[in-house]
């Protein structure tokens, strides 16, 4: 059974609304100089995994071994790190070079981001882990519990977390500008992906470059269909999140954030949802949804009514006249106004009226600002503060959130989460999207 954080410890471990954990004192976690090198492992290095491979010697790491299923996704990084050691199994890797390396970047699909975190941070490395952070609501809980009992540097990659429009935009909604918020509005552009999709018939044969077991990992097998892979596999529900998977941890972190919503999980306050979509087959997401999560009221906060839309799905154009809707976005609603952020991450924000508005002055920061999205995870990997989308006071909450939206395409009919019973009401044939059973080989 997991471990649960009270609130009152929780409060005791932040500040300013984010945490800044005390961390253990050892080589592997906070007795380095701050010009120390950390030697760093890769598992995932093609497409966003190449980027942060990259971007992270860039800032003069070393990469010491690099894992990947596939030779030829992975071919950039292996031929720009000839020295780097080469694996295609994540779990042979960190036992054969556990006193090797300092920390992990993990960039694999969703449903292996947990099982490749877990077990590095167990062997007490730091962890970089992509969005969302875990396929299933049961593997964040148990990313923040490994995270929290073995006091690591972790980061989740919203990488619009660290951009100042953003940080600042936080600091605007919690200064009570907007009045008391009751209803919150975020759409994205995805899937830019094939959903609605029954599965494959034919089995054509494994791509010499490629092993589909160990791409497999912890999910349930299935032959091997080039519709699966690479970046397909976010519409498959074996493997992927879909497109609030894929996005609400970008284009829902600013409301979130903002208007502290994952302390309704912190204090285990019931969170309702109900989905509308295209149809859903059990194998792939819907090519469109729109979710509508209800908040109930907390302290001297009203509800709030949450709804998320997918698949070039959009909140009604009434809400901002005059203000064209881009393919991506969120409206934060209060008694006193509207606050507008176009686009993904949050980093840009206006308010409305604007003519009420019009002389308005944010608040003197309360946040601290970002070096960086990897910068903040690698100063923390040496004894810096925790970054802001930590796993243990931000990242996991965020994502269970984001998660329970799917659980509403799941069940079929509006229910209700339960976050400290960890389930939903009424409704056990949802236990395996929850916490899903693992094939042999692969704990968690």
């Amino acid at each position: 059974m997991l471990k649960r954080v009270s609130r009152r410890s929780f409060l005791k471990a932040t500040a300013a609304g984010i945490g800044f954990l005390v961390l253990k004192d050892s080589r592997s976690a906070w007795s380095y100089q701050a010009n120390d090198k950390l030697n760093m492992a890769f598992i995932g290095c093609g497409g966003r995994g190449r980027d942060l491979v990259f971007e992270l010697a860039g800032m003069g790491n070393n990469v010491v071994a690099l894992c990947d299923v596939d030779d030829q996704r992975a071919a950039d990084a292996y031929k720009k790190f000839p020295d780097a050691k080469k694996y295609r199994d994540f779990r042979k890797m960190l036992e054969e070079l556990r006193d090797q390396i300092d920390a992990v970047v993990v960039s694999t699909p969703d449903h292996t981001h947990a099982t490749a975190s877990v077990m590095a941070m167990r062997l007490g490395k730091h962890v970089y882990c992509e969005k969302p952070l875990t396929w299933c609501i049961y593997e964040a809980r148990v990313m923040r519990q490994v995270a929290m009992e073995n006091k690591l540097a972790t980061q989740m990659g919203n990488q619009g977390t660290a951009s100042g429009g953003f940080r600042q935009g936080v600091e605007v909604i919690r200064s009570g500008v907007l009045g008391k918020v009751t209803e919150v509005h975020v759409w994205t552009n995805r899937p830019i992906w094939p959903q609605g999709m029954d599965r494959p018939k034919d089995t054509p044969p494994v791509p010499p470059h490629l092993d589909w077991d160990l791409w497999l990992g912890p999910a349930p097998w299935r032959p091997y269909h080039p519709d699966y892979l690479p970046f397909r596999w976010r519409g498959w529900v074996d493997f992927g999140t879909g497109a609030i998977g894929d996005m609400a941890c970008h284009t829902m972190n600013l409301p979130v954030m903002g208007l502290k919503l994952h302390e309704y999980i912190i204090e285990e306050l019931p969170i309702t949802v109900e989905a509308e979509h295209s149809g859903f087959n059990k194998e792939s997401f819907p090519k469109w949804a729109i979710m509508r999560y209800e908040f109930p009221a907390r302290g001297e906060q009203p509800p709030i009514k949450f709804t998320w839309y997918e698949g070039g799905k959009k909140p009604p154009q009434e809400l901002l006249p005059g203000v064209e809707l881009p393919a991506s976005g969120c409206i934060i609603i209060g008694e006193k106004g509207k606050l507008f952020s176009p686009g993904d991450n949050g980093g840009s924000w206006k308010l409305y009226p604007e003519e009420q508005f019009k002389d308005y002055k944010p608040p003197q920061p309360t946040l601290p600002r970002s070096p960086g999205h990897t910068r903040e995870w690698v100063n923390a990997c040496k004894g810096g503060p925790a970054p802001m989308s930590n796993f243990v006071d931000y990242a996991a909450y965020l994502t269970e959130i984001a998660l329970v939206g799917n659980l509403a395409i799941f069940a079929g009919r509006k229910i209700e989460y339960d976050p400290k019973e960890m389930r939903v009401k009424d409704c056990p044939e949802l236990e395996p999207y929850i916490k899903r059973p693992y094939r042999e080989g692969w704990p968690l």
